[in-house]
């Protein structure tokens, strides 16, 4: 059994929630998820089973309720064949505003989610694995998120305008701008960016392009009507396709072919 499910947050939920990502697998071959870079934080609340995953400083970690923050790196996540759960996508700006620190705190690194939201993250997690459907189980996160950010309107300063702006941007053009141009626009020093930008992001402008550049060739091939490795690696900024593949490869821990193989027959993009 595969079953999916895709839904914006409700009107009421603050914008910086992009998206849920419901997900269900029953009865499939054991195998392997490449948790890929991506533009958002990501939280991920596991049902029946706790996420597993291998590799890094730590070892093989299992985690039921937990936030990973951006990072360049693919996580390796390994699976019996059954994988129930719901990926919340959080923009870096919106970090301060929902756990209480800026992205740049959480990158590279998987926090359980307790230890950001305290007794509100078990409270969280009860209700969405309880709920029946997606639909009701939607509708338990737009509740608790909400409750979530109201408790901290008035704990967390914005976060600066100038890296607002130079995100903003990075996002727009898929990564298309040069680190200098950035700090043009905004009216900083390039050395001074960098630094600011990666207190609130995580990754520096040059490392975040790279990332937004791997994520909209991730949508290309994710596309029922794939196009070819070389025509993405045109679309997307990439020298040639040679370059694109040891881009790829850096990244997502595999060559794009790989994760074609890997991934697309079950598609659980949480990332």
């Amino acid at each position: 059994m595969s079953e999916s499910a895709d839904r914006t947050p409700a009107a009421a939920v603050p914008p910086f929630i992009e998206r849920y990502r419901g997900y269900r697998l029953a009865g499939h071959p054991p195998g392997i998820h490449h948790g890929v870079p991506s533009r958002y934080l990501v939280f991920m609340l596991s049902f029946d089973r706790p996420v597993v995953t291998t590799g890094g400083p730590n070892g093989t970690q299992s985690r039921w309720a937990f936030v990973g923050g951006l990072h360049d790196t693919a996580a390796t996540i390994v699976h019996d064949g059954n994988q129930h759960g719901v990926a919340v996508q959080v923009t870096p700006m919106g970090a301060r505003l929902l756990f209480g620190l800026p992205a740049g705190a959480l990158a590279g690194t998987v926090v359980e989610l307790e230890e950001l939201l305290g007794p509100h993250a078990r409270e969280l997690y009860d209700r969405v694995a309880a709920a029946e459907g997606w639909d009701a189980r939607f509708a338990a996160l737009d509740e608790g998120l909400m409750r979530a950010a109201h408790r901290r309107l008035d704990d967390p300063p914005e976060p600066p305008s100038e890296v607002v702006r130079a995100w903003r941007r990075l996002v727009a053009t898929g990564g298309g701008v040069e680190s200098g141009e950035l700090a043009a626009d905004v009216g900083w020093s390039r050395r001074h960016l960098s630094e600011k930008f990666k207190a609130e992001v995580g990754p520096s402008p040059k490392v975040a392009a790279r990332v937004l550049r791997f994520e909209r060739a991730r949508h290309l091939l994710s596309m029922p009507t794939r196009p070819g490795l070389a025509a993405v690696a045109a679309a997307c900024g990439y020298y040639d396709q040679a370059h694109f593949t040891r881009e790829w490869s850096e990244l997502a821990g595999c060559t794009p072919t790989k994760w074609i193989a890997d991934e697309l027959p079950s598609m659980q993009d949480g990332e």
